[in-house]
């Protein structure tokens, strides 16, 4: 149901946007992880396959809320910021490995988004609070 009939506000678009931006790199990780799995000369199977299938599910589920959220369901918004704060401890234990060049930048977009997502704009276009 279409709780607002103007065109989606600019908060709303960009967390679409950066959802979708996710998945599609999250798509390009789990694309790695496949050929890597295929190429890899000894592995643990099914350790390598569930990390994969992670990944999948991982890029589907964003791509999934990103389009949910455009069409303004309500019910997407609470699992795509529990999504967006999960890249808090990955990009903490990032930087605490040496990685803070990704691990920053990941923990600024998860709260970028969860800003953008709990904004004014975004409560009133889905008809929340």
């Amino acid at each position: 149901m279409t709780i607002d009939s103007d065109p989606v506000p600019a908060p709303l678009r960009w967390a679409v946007h950066l959802l979708r931006a996710e998945a599609v790199a999250l798509g390009l990780v789990a694309a790695w992880l496949v050929w890597s799995d295929l190429t890899a000369p000894a592995t643990d199977l099914t350790s390598a396959l569930l990390v994969t299938v992670f990944a999948i599910g991982g890029a589907a589920a964003l791509w999934a809320l990103g389009g949910a959220l455009v069409r303004r369901k309500a019910g997407a918004r609470a699992p795509a910021i529990v999504l967006q704060l999960m890249l808090l401890p990955v990009g903490w234990y990032m930087i605490q490995g040496g990685l803070g060049w990704l691990g920053l930048p990941l923990m600024a977009l998860g709260v970028g988004v969860t800003g953008l997502l709990v904004s004014s704009p975004t409560n009133r276009a889905l008809g929340v609070g």
